[in-house]
């Protein structure tokens, strides 16, 4: 056929063209597979932004979904003509001329990026199509998605066929509309919309000039610029994009150069009406299963995934209920504690002047008012003090009120909140995901982001490493004063850990009673045998990941670990020595049902069964031997029935900041934390702010509610029976004295320095408490 055509430079063309067709013809009908998704008709006149995921409990309790609530598509009408012009000098000079795809662009870019000026090449509407039908995700690409570069070029050619339909089906108006109401902004808006309220406070159609060249200037890289972290790179952006439209005529000489003038003059004030139905599970859920998603190319925002965790939705509410239940009693104890004093001190007690404004400075807005006051002091706190309606946060429900943003940074510091996870260690099951009192107005999950000196509940590794290098629970030291030479940080130092009551009984223990009791000497003279080394190797082997410094202090929990972290080490001895990798997800299904992934639970040995069954017996001691610093449990009268056996520790950092208590029964492991976000704001006494009176009631309700459901598969019982013999001498008996009531737990002042007390961001950092040992 091609040889009835003489000249040879033609039909070298012809058979390009021809070949060219056949090349675009196999793209679109994806032949042999090799191409491809690519969208038809139908999908162009029906686009389909995205599908929402739903997250299941384990009961099949919807419990949340993930869906892209904050894009609030807007008409042509509703967007600013400063907005199209914007995107259009900068996007897409030419968008008004050309019919999707614009060779002379696309050849121009090629030079330009040949010639070192890497330009982009890309109409609008062929964004479009890459944005709205996903033509370079991992499913869209066929068996090319092996060939790097012939890949690549089959992914422009799609774009060119998508964008040739998107123009075949919709006029210029509605392709910059559905462009701007798709597109991403960063900080979480999708959509024009969204993204003007978010950084002007401001509806579409009234974005002027520059407002609007700042946020069409973001497309290019909306992390790069980000006006609120990176402000002077925005700046310079947005000039870019001024001049670009007065390169292009849609403004004057005069009004770019007023409008480069200007500065950013964010807005940030607006607050969005909902939270896409967000709670902790959800957003932990999302954090979970984020390598899963990258790896397989998923958005659990866009492809309708039905994910089922193991979260027990009855478990769950128990939980919650106790949770609101107990820190409700406990921020009145506070407020009545504090009264009109403020609460927020420096480790001397004295009150930290200028708390507000200087948590102000953590803002992410406050560079920006620094800025835009050339750090005029009087000028900024000027601006923070400016009252607007908001709605807070209160035990007494929501309630809308006036206030600065010092009034509200005063207001919040005052509240305490909690962390609390329950965990099935037979199955690796997590059951109970509590991040704190209330996801809407706290986001911050304290059971996986948060990080606390875990107090006493660390003891325990202390006593792990011990019974598993020779030692038995009836082996004795006595209760008496400690001094421990060691070397940090090439320096010489000594420690002399005092007990809370800062008194020694001279009193000969077992390491079970001493345990139980929570004696500091004991444990440090314990962590001197074992070596600190091997309490910090111990700690890690059961699923501690956070770093922790290896002092003679560590055992007494001067490190900070998360809930999270406590309550996987602390499954190891109830999964018989096995640590866990906690499971929150069992199965993740398409739309249709058809399983696309299912987990299952990975273990590995660390300890060997019998010293786990010890340490169980050893959690024990804190019910039932002389002054054990868990027997404020007896008050609960829902968890002493049918020979029922409850173990666990308390725990308390210095001057009464965190509150812990690990509760294990035969088939559950609990932890929980109580204190305020910032450090400086705690209890003034052990009364008041000790594990076993903030945590431990969480604990003791939420058991006492799992026990009263009999549907819960949740009963009452003993430890389980020794899975091996035991060949260490561990029924060692026990003192006949009066208990003693005022066993606490708490860390006490000391004046040899061991590792210094984590300081919040938020605290002043002149005066942090170098002085601390744990009880």
């Amino acid at each position: 056929m091609f040889k009835r055509i003489k000249n040879r430079f033609l039909r070298y063309i012809v058979i390009s063209i021809y070949f060219i067709i056949i090349f675009f013809c196999a793209i679109e009908l994806n032949f042999l597979w090799l191409f491809g998704y690519s969208p038809d008709m139908e999908d162009i006149k029906n686009p389909i932004m995205s599908l929402s995921s739903e997250v299941y409990s384990a009961d099949g309790k919807l419990l949340g979904r993930y869906y892209r609530e904050n894009r609030s598509p807007v008409e042509f009408k509703q967007i600013s003509p400063n907005l199209i012009n914007a995107l259009v000098a900068t996007e897409d000079a030419r968008f008004f001329k050309h019919g999707g795809v614009d060779f002379f662009s696309f050849f121009s870019s090629i030079r330009s990026t040949a010639q070192g000026d890497r330009r982009g090449g890309s109409t609008i509407t062929q964004q479009l199509a890459k944005n709205l039908f996903e033509t370079r995700k991992k499913k869209s690409q066929g068996l090319i998605k092996r060939i790097p570069v012939f890949r690549t070029i089959v992914f422009k050619c799609k774009e060119w066929i998508t964008a040739y339909k998107i123009e075949h089906v919709y006029t210029k108006q509605q392709i910059l509309t559905l462009y701007l109401n798709t597109v991403p902004f960063g900080n979480n808006s999708f959509g024009i919309k969204t993204a003007s309220k978010k950084y002007f406070n401001k509806n579409p159609d009234a974005v002027n000039t520059d407002e609007a060249a700042m946020l069409i200037g973001m497309l290019k890289a909306t992390s790069t610029y980000n006006p609120i972290r990176n402000p002077d790179k925005a700046l310079e952006r947005r000039n870019t994009v001024l001049k670009q439209m007065a390169k292009y005529n849609y403004i004057t000489q005069a009004a770019l150069k007023d409008d480069i003038a200007a500065p950013l003059n964010l807005n940030l004030s607006y607050v969005e009406d909902e939270s896409q139905g967000d709670s902790y599970i959800r957003r932990a859920v999302e954090k979970w299963l984020a390598k899963w998603c990258t790896d397989n190319d998923m958005d659990l925002y866009e492809d309708g995934l039905k994910i089922y965790t193991t979260i027990d939705s009855h478990l769950q509410q128990y939980a919650e209920e106790a949770v609101a239940e107990k820190m409700k009693m406990l921020q009145k104890r506070f407020d009545n504690l504090w009264g009109k004093k403020n609460p927020w001190r420096d480790p001397d007690g004295n009150e930290i002047q200028d708390y507000a404004i200087k948590t102000a400075q953590k803002l992410p807005i406050y560079k920006l008012v620094d800025k835009k006051y050339a750090g005029n002091m009087d000028s900024i706190r000027h601006f923070f003090s400016r009252p607007k309606k908001m709605r807070v946060f209160s035990w007494h429900g929501e309630r809308d009120t006036t206030f600065s943003t010092l009034d509200s940074i005063n207001y919040y510091a005052r509240i305490l909140n909690t962390g609390m996870m329950t965990i099935e260690p037979t199955s690796g099951k997590i059951k109970v995901w509590v991040g704190g009192i209330d996801h809407k107005y706290f986001n911050y999950d304290h059971v996986n982001q948060s990080k606390r000196q875990a107090g006493s509940t660390f003891k325990p590794f202390a006593y792990l490493t011990a019974l598993d290098n020779g030692f038995t629970p009836c082996d004795k030291f006595t209760d008496k004063p400690v001094s421990i030479k060691f070397t940090d940080k090439g320096k010489e130092e000594v420690w002399e850990p005092k007990n809370a009551n800062f008194s020694f009984s001279y009193q000969e223990m077992s390491l079970r009673w001493a345990m139980g009791k929570s004696v500091n000497s004991i444990t440090a003279q314990l962590t001197e045998k074992v070596g600190w080394d091997k309490v910090v190797e111990y700690a890690h082997k059961c699923g501690i990941e956070s770093h922790l410094e290896s002092v003679p202090s560590v055992s007494l929990g001067t490190n900070d670990v998360s809930v999270y972290e406590m309550v996987r080490a602390y499954s190891t001895f109830l999964n018989k020595g096995e640590k866990i990798n906690p499971l929150l997800v069992t199965k993740i299904t398409d739309q249709a049902g058809n399983v696309l992934q299912e987990f299952t639970l990975k273990t590995e040995r660390v300890i060997s069964e019998e010293v786990a069954w010890l340490m169980l017996y050893m959690f024990r001691g804190g019910m039932e031997e002389p002054g054990g610093t868990s027997q404020a449990l007896w008050e609960y009268d829902g968890l002493w029935k049918k020979g029922n056996q409850i173990g666990g520790k308390t725990g308390t950092s210095s001057d009464y900041v965190d509150g812990w208590y690990m509760g294990i029964t035969k088939d559950l492991v609990t932890g929980v934390w109580v204190g305020a976000d910032d450090r400086s704001v705690h209890f003034t006494t052990s009364e008041s702010g000790e594990g076993s009176h903030t945590a431990l009631p969480i604990f003791g309700r939420f058991m006492e509610k799992v026990y009263a459901d009999p549907k819960s598969g949740y009963t009452y019982g003993a430890f389980p029976k020794p899975w091996v013999k035991i060949n260490r001498t561990y029924d060692c008996p026990t003192p006949h004295i009066k208990a003693d009531t005022s066993a606490t737990d708490s860390l006490s002042v000391d004046t040899s320095l061991t590792v210094p007390l984590p300081v919040d961001d938020n605290i002043p950092k002149e005066k942090e408490n170098q002085s601390t040992a744990n009880k």
